[in-house]
């Protein structure tokens, strides 16, 4: 519930009556707080389906291949860039 309390964007849409129905119908079959949580999940879950991935503030640098220890590494068993040629 801390995360809720740190969001300082705030993002107005519009939406068709057909969408809004969509929308609730989605969220009570899911007993979601508001429609704000279920639009946060649905755009969570459509950005997981295209590939992209939510940092949720604890990633560290070697997650992205940054630093010696990089992601590439941990994929092929630990050994190093230079370990690997």
């Amino acid at each position: 519930m801390a995360a809720d309390l740190t969001r300082g964007e705030r993002l107005q849409i519009m939406l068709t009556e057909e969408e809004l129905k969509a929308l609730d119908d989605w969220r009570f079959a899911r007993r979601m707080p508001s429609r704000a949580a279920a639009v946060r999940e649905l755009l969570k879950r459509g950005l997981a389906a295209e590939g992209v991935v939510m940092m949720d503030g604890r990633t560290k640098s070697e997650d992205f291949g940054v630093t010696a220890g990089d992601a590439l590494s941990k994929r092929d068993g630990g050994k190093s860039s230079a370990e690997q040629a």
